[in-house]
C-alpha cells in the first residue's frame, strides 16, 4: 500500500489530496507557560523540555505588541525558497496553547483563522490543560469558521506511568483517555505526540503505546527520536549513561514496527524530528533528516512493508 510514493500516510499527502498543494505549518510563540513550569504540577518541565517549550522552531515574539498575523507573516519568509501553495497552517507550539484566560485564547485563535491564508490551526497542548471553558471555546470557534480545520496535539509521550514519572509528564494516562472522549464530542481531530527512545523502555514498550492509540482511533500522530538538548535535565541522566542513545538504524527499526501496526487512516504527522543545531547533544546523526528519511524509505522497501501491514483492530 502507497500513499503517493511514500509507504505511510503522511500529513504532506493528506493536506495535498485536501487542498491540492503543497502546505506548511508555520509555527508560533504566544507567551504561554506551562502547568509543568509555573508551580501547578511542577517548575522545571519535562525533563527532555527546553527553555523554549518545545518551540524552539517557533517565530519568536519579542513584544506583547507583535501581532499573530505579523508572526505568521515573518513565518511565511521562511519558504519564499521553495515552491509551495498560497496557504499555510498556524501552529501554537510553544508551551501549552490552551493554558491562559479564555479570552487571550479565544483572541489569539480567531487572529490566526481571520488570516485569509491559513487553511487551519494547529493547537499544541497537554491534556489536562482542556476545561471546559476551552472546549466550550474550541466548539465556538469549530462551528463559526467551517471552511478551516482545529486540531489538538496532544504530548502523551509514553502510555506507561513509570516512564510518565521519569519524565515529569504530571499526569496520568486516565486524564489523556478522558481528553480523547471529550475532543471527539465535539468534533476536534486528536493528534499524539509519541518519543522513540525513552529512558528504560525497549522496542516492546514502545510499541504498546502505538497499539494503545491505534485501539484509540486518533486522527494523527507524531513519531519524534528523544533529543538530548543542552540545559535540560536529561542532560544529567545521558552524561551518567543511565540509558542508551538510539542509534539510526535501530530508530528506523523501530518506526517500520510503530507503522505497521497504525490503522491506514491515521495521519502519520512525523517520523523523526528537528533537533536545534545549537543545542542538540545526542543523538548527532538525527541533523541529517534527509538521510534519515531516505533510509527510513529504502528499508520499508527493503522489508516489503507498510503502514498497517499487520495492524489488528
Amino acid at each position: 500500500m502507497l500513499w503517493n510514493d511514500k509507504p505511510y500516510h503522511t500529513l504532506d499527502y493528506e493536506l495535498k489530496k485536501n487542498y491540492g498543494e503543497k502546505i506548511y505549518k508555520i509555527a508560533l510563540d504566544t507567551d504561554m507557560t506551562c502547568p509543568n513550569r509555573d508551580g501547578t504540577c511542577g517548575v522545571r518541565g519535562c525533563i527532555f523540555c527546553s527553555a523554549g517549550g518545545s518551540g524552539d522552531f517557533a517565530a519568536k515574539k519579542t513584544s506583547e505588541k507583535i501581532s499573530i498575523a505579523t508572526q505568521l507573516e515573518s513565518g511565511k519568509q521562511y519558504f519564499h525558497s521553495k515552491n509551495i501553495g498560497r496557504h499555510f497552517i498556524a501552529y501554537f507550539q510553544a508551551y501549552t496553547n490552551t493554558y491562559a484566560p479564555i479570552a487571550k485564547l479565544e483572541l489569539l485563535y480567531r487572529e490566526a483563522l481571520d488570516e485569509p491564508s491559513i487553511v487551519g490551526i494547529s493547537i499544541a497542548t497537554r491534556p489536562d490543560c482542556l476545561g471546559d471553558d476551552v472546549l466550550s471555546l474550541l466548539d465556538k470557534l469549530r462551528s463559526e469558521y467551517h471552511d478551516k480545520f482545529i486540531w489538538i496535539e496532544l504530548g502523551l509521550q509514553t502510555i506507561h506511568e513509570n516512564t510518565a514519572v521519569l519524565i515529569r509528564r504530571g499526569y496520568p494516562l486516565t486524564v489523556f483517555e478522558q481528553a480523547i472522549i471529550r475532543l471527539r464530542k465535539i468534533s476536534i481531530p486528536v493528534i499524539a505526540h509519541v518519543i522513540i527512545g525513552l529512558p528504560g523502555e525497549d522496542k516492546s514498550m514502545m510499541l504498546e503505546t502505538c497499539h494503545f492509540l491505534a485501539r484509540k482511533g486518533i486522527d494523527g500522530i507524531k513519531l519524534q527520536l528523544l533529543h538530548i538538548l543542552k540545559n535540560t535535565d536529561l542532560v544529567e541522566l545521558y552524561r551518567k549513561k543511565t540509558f542508551d542513545i538510539l542509534d539510526m538504524m535501530e530508530y528506523i527499526d523501530i518506526i517500520i514496527s510503530c507503522l505497521e501496526v497504525l490503522p491506514p487512516d491515521m495521519v502519520i504527522h512525523r517520523v523523526t524530528g528537528d533537533g536545534p543545531k545549537d543545542l542538540l547533544l545526542a543523538p548527532l546523526w538525527s541533523l541529517d533528516k534527509r538521510r534519515v528519511l531516505n533510509t527510513l524509505h529504502q528499508e520499508m522497501r527493503r522489508r516489503d512493508t507498510w503502514q498497517s501491514k499487520t495492524c489488528q483492530m
